[in-house]
């Protein structure tokens, strides 16, 4: 996993409370297991005019252009500013994978719900909660100024905006030290390695017939 430690991106704003999984990435996406390729249908029924699935050539569906990520002045946008209880609904880790996909890899919102959350983090992904009055003020920021970008800093826990105002931010210090060394659960687990084996050696002497040996 990619360690998250300062990113300058451009703002998206999705001016939309309860943003829930299958808003995020459809149902008939999750077939898919490889992490990869869910850029394309992120918020897939509100993106396209059109259906689709797996076999679809996205590139030729019909963008609707009212929809926030059609419009040319938020290409390539790096954080994506929400509403209250963003990804709602179901646990599906392929919401972050679409979002990250896309190219997202900060989501500002009053609130998450709390798997979606923890998914953020698995996938090297910060999401930041801000109070309702503060994200008003960045969602108006963004509409009035074309080009509106932030940059975060994890380990300040701050955000500068282009004022250099500096608006603070809480997270976890375990979730923090996860993003800031791109630990999965799998590398967070082998930062015990040697204290793993230790038990695995005093077990193999203790109970030997566990491990087929048997003196």
């Amino acid at each position: 996993m990619d360690a998250f430690t300062t990113l300058s991106g451009l703002v998206a704003p999705l001016d939309r409370a309860n943003v829930d999984t299958d808003a995020i990435i459809p149902k008939q996406y999750l077939k898919s297991l490889k992490r990869t390729g869910f850029g394309a249908v992120l918020f897939d029924e509100w993106r396209y005019l059109d259906q689709g699935d797996l076999t679809s050539d996205h590139a030729k569906r019909r963008a609707n252009p009212d929809f926030v990520l059609n419009d040319a002045r938020y290409a390539g946008a790096k954080i994506l500013l929400a509403r209250r209880n963003f990804g709602c609904g179901s646990s599906r880790e392929h919401a972050a994978w679409a979002l990250r996909d896309y190219g997202f890899r900060c989501v500002i919102a009053p609130s998450f719900a709390d798997i979606f959350f923890n998914n953020c983090m698995k996938n090297g992904m910060l999401p930041v909660a801000l109070d309702d009055a503060r994200v008003d003020a960045l969602f108006a920021a963004v509409e009035s100024q074309p080009g509106y970008a932030l940059s975060v800093d994890l380990p300040s826990q701050k955000i500068t905006a282009p004022d250099s105002e500096e608006i603070p931010f809480e997270i976890e210090a375990a979730q923090k030290h996860r993003l800031l060394n791109g630990l999965d659960d799998i590398a967070l687990t082998l930062e015990h390695a040697d204290l793993i084996r230790q038990y695995e050696d005093r077990r193999k002497k203790e109970a030997p017939w566990l491990f087929g040996r048997v003196a």
